[in-house]
């Protein structure tokens, strides 16, 4: 099977011959903020999820991971958090802070936004000041100023995935999983918080890896796209995303969107059919 890829990050440092025969050496090589080396995950049950994923991902990058229902994207991101050991392979980091968003918000119904905000600091030990200071500035950053007395039920969907994206902006992550966090909610909240996330991503300059099955939705947010295969999961194109930041709402509708939305779109019916055999021997 074919697949489209990008230039990832070299294993090591190449040389370059130019015009008159001058050899250039290319820069050291940049250590990864995430790497998946030849990682395999096979389930108690004797269900394969994952199948020889190799994957770098260069600090800065926010890369999205598509791929049909069942493929192990949610398993990748676990794998990533250290929350399921691979059963082969490994996986490597550049350490630092992890921040990570699950499908729901996972709020404490009996806590306020505030309050709910600091539970990591908290439960790390921080004094109450820093915390609460660190909490209210997460809590501006996503746009909920204003709402820090409110519990869960008292909020949209929306907002409740705020909240839970502003409880792990205050560990100040390096590294920020995003697994599906936008999938329940209705297309015009998805968009705005898909611009918000955005904007966060330049602001603060994390690495982001985020699981989505919208394939408008990873180019939006994407610097590089990695589209999986139908289970068990493997890589079967690695697609970069060539649109300058910041992206305005209007660039959903350019042609250049549009080009790469049809190749990750053309890459994913090509996964989903494949048998296999076909994705062992592509």
């Amino acid at each position: 099977m074919s697949s489209t890829t990008s230039q990832g990050i070299s294993g090591e440092g190449r040389a370059r011959t130019g015009a008159g025969g001058t050899v250039y050496a290319d820069p050291a090589p940049v250590p990864s903020a995430l790497a998946f080396r030849n990682v395999s995950l096979v389930f108690g049950n004797g269900t394969r999820a994952l199948d020889g994923i190799d994957i770098d991902i260069r600090p800065g990058e926010f890369v999205s991971l598509v791929g049909p229902s069942g493929c192990g994207k949610s398993t990748l991101l676990r794998v990533a958090a250290g929350f399921d050991r691979p059963t082969d392979g490994t996986v490597e980091t550049a350490g630092g802070t992890l921040g990570y968003v699950f499908q729901d918000a996972t709020l404490l119904a009996w806590r306020s936004v505030l309050r709910n905000v600091e539970l990591p600091a908290e439960l790390a030990g921080i004094g109450k000041a820093t915390r609460r200071a660190a909490a209210l500035d997460a809590i501006e950053r996503v746009g909920l100023s204003g709402f820090e007395n409110h519990k869960p039920a008292q909020l949209s969907g929306g907002m409740r995935m705020r909240a839970s994206i502003a409880r792990a902006l205050t560990t100040e992550p390096q590294l920020f999983l995003f697994d599906e966090p936008f999938g329940a909610l209705d297309e015009i909240t998805r968009q705005r918080l898909n611009e918000e996330v955005s904007a966060l991503y330049r602001r603060s300059g994390f690495t982001g890896v985020f699981v989505t099955h919208s394939v408008a939705e990873a180019v939006f947010m994407s610097t590089r796209i990695v589209v999986l295969t139908g289970r068990p999961g493997r890589v079967a194109a690695d697609i970069a995303v060539p649109l300058d930041f910041p992206r305005t709402p209007e660039v959903r509708y350019t042609p250049e969107f549009g080009a790469v939305a049809a190749t990750v779109s053309a890459a994913l019916r090509q996964a989903d059919v494949a048998t296999p055999a076909e994705r062992a021997a592509a």
